[in-house]
């Protein structure tokens, strides 16, 4: 144990840690993306979808909590290393080119961030205060309800433009983090950050669109 914790005392060792859980929560959008483009077949497919996962039961629950703590441990880590690198670097250093240089996604990380941690914070209270009554309606109404509110209507959308920029930055400079920073890779790791980023923010903008069309 001593050397993990001599490895998360130092610099690199918290950025490690920070690409690591980054890259599980991109895993995570991608599966929960492609699970909610169920939509698109129709509400009963949605429905049969979310009854799949909640069939999972503790497997669920499980990875609910493992998620939560990646979370807190992304969250904790980045909010470290932002004031680190502040105290230690009073002057900015000279742009990194073979590592894609400064760009509006890198040098505003930390914002949306902030922003998109608030944001699960109003997501999660906003569905668990409507999926409380699932007697009475199934998880296709539910959603129906949530969306046709404005208000929330509104900051979910604002979101889902704020999450591209995080996760394009994210994705290539977490690989970058774990030893990808190659010449020859690094390019094309960009490019993909950059089409990633815009499936996600795409997939998960059309959602509520789909689903009040259908209501």
């Amino acid at each position: 144990m001593n050397w993990l914790f001599r490895t998360l005392s130092t610099s690199v060792g918290k950025k490690q840690l920070m690409a690591l859980t980054g890259l599980l929560f991109l895993l995570f959008l991608t599966t929960h993306l492609l699970g909610n483009l169920s939509v698109y077949e129709g509400p009963a497919a949605f429905v049969a979808y979310a009854e799949h996962l909640h069939a999972l039961g503790k497997l669920l629950v499980a990875a609910e909590v493992g998620m939560a703590v990646a979370l807190l441990i992304h969250v904790i880590t980045a909010l470290v290393l932002f004031v680190e690198n502040r105290r230690a670097r009073p002057i900015k250093y000279a742009v990194d080119k073979s590592g894609g240089g400064r760009t509006l996604s890198s040098v505003t990380m930390p914002y949306t961030g902030l922003l998109i941690l608030g944001f699960i914070g109003v997501h999660l209270a906003t569905f668990s205060h409507h999926i409380v009554d699932q007697t009475s309606r199934n998880i296709f109404q539910i959603a129906v309800a949530v969306f046709s509110n404005k208000a929330y209507l509104a900051i979910y959308l604002v979101a889902m433009v704020i999450v591209p920029f995080h996760v394009r930055h994210g994705l290539w400079s977490a690989f970058q983090t774990v030893g990808a920073n190659h010449p020859k890779y690094m390019p094309f790791i960009q490019k993909l950050s950059i089409v990633f980023a815009v499936i996600v923010g795409i997939g998960f903008f059309s959602l509520p669109l789909v689903i009040l069309a259908m209501r």
